[in-house]
């Protein structure tokens, strides 16, 4: 199960990670999100202690959302050592294909 990221925790979990960080930008209202959400799940389950992965509820973390530039969601960030490194907006993502990218962090 992906971690729930917030204004919070994201410094500690996201930002001071050690590890590659996927990133998930969704909404409850959002039907791509939804289509997408049991693959970033089945993903962190695969990645296990390799790497981060994290979903972020935009209605609950505007802030967040705001600082990164969410403007559509589904929207992805691939992070490490606190730095951006890759996103991708929208539901055209395959679950091999995030491995793929997170990986190569």
């Amino acid at each position: 199960m992906a971690l729930e990221l917030n204004e919070a925790n994201f410094e500690e979990l996201v930002l001071k990670s050690d590890k590659p960080v996927l990133v998930d930008f969704w909404a409850e209202w959002c039907g791509p999100c939804k289509m997408i959400g049991p693959m970033i799940d089945q993903l962190a389950e695969e990645m296990g202690d390799d790497a981060v992965v994290g979903k972020v509820e935009v209605d609950k973390a505007q802030a967040l959302a705001a600082k990164y530039g969410v403007r559509s969601i589904p929207f992805l960030l691939f992070i490490k050592d606190g730095e951006v490194k890759d996103q991708i907006t929208g539901s055209n993502v395959t679950k091999d294909g995030l491995k793929d990218k997170l990986t190569a962090l």
